[in-house]
Parts: structure tokens; sequence; C-alpha cells
């Protein structure tokens, strides 16, 4: 009983060392989705245009753009939501938004044994 009761107590003090901080480089970008491939009626061209989905990949392609290790934090803003009439067919639009702000973290070099025979 003795021998669980030390056992159980080196493996709680041996896991709740403190942990080492990460940091993180943090970027702001603002950019725009590609308008639909399709013309619609305006209702459904500015739903088709704000839904979750797009936002989502939209501001992890928005991220990755800046080069390996980039990820998303946060959305900060979902912009505006603007239309171009089609040119071929009266009446029918194509939407995208525009302005999305995005906020975007890397973990700054060095800081978590990323460098070789550092630390």
């Amino acid at each position: 009983m003795k021998l669980k009761l030390i056992g159980t107590l080196l493996a709680l003090t041996y896991f709740s060392s403190p942990a080492f901080a990460t940091e993180y480089i943090y970027r702001d970008l603002m950019g725009n989705t590609l308008p639909s491939a399709k013309c619609e009626s305006l209702a459904d061209a500015k739903a088709s245009a704000v839904k979750p989905y797009k936002f989502k990949s939209y501001s992890k392609k928005f991220c990755q753009t800046q080069g390996y290790g980039w990820h998303v934090d946060e959305i900060k803003d979902n912009g505006e939501v603007a239309c171009n009439e089609c040119s071929d067919e009266k009446g029918l639009q194509k939407c995208y938004v525009k302005d999305i702000t995005v906020t975007c973290k890397r973990i700054k070099p060095g800081t978590v044994g990323m460098l070789p025979g550092k630390g």
C-alpha cells in the first residue's frame, strides 16, 4: 500500500512540473474571398457568400500564405458582402466577402527547442 502511494505521489510530482511557456508571433491580415462560380439571384448569392465554411477555409488560406507554421488564431472581422452583376445574364449576381480581418499566429523560433543544440 505504501509503495502504491509513493509511486502515485512521484508520478504526480513528475507531471505537475511547471510547463515552459510557448511564445507566439502574431499578424493581422485582411483579405477578400473569391466570388462564386455561378450567377445567382441577389438573396441566394449573398447567402452563399457568407457561409461559415467559406470564412474558415479562406481565413486558413490567408494565414498559410505567410509561410510554414502560420495558423488562424481568430477571425476579428467578418467583413462585408459585395456583389458584382453578371455581364451575360441580367438581374443575376456573383457575391463575395471583402475585408475579412484575421489574426494569425506562429510559434516564435527558438522558444520550444526548434533550434538544434540550444537549450
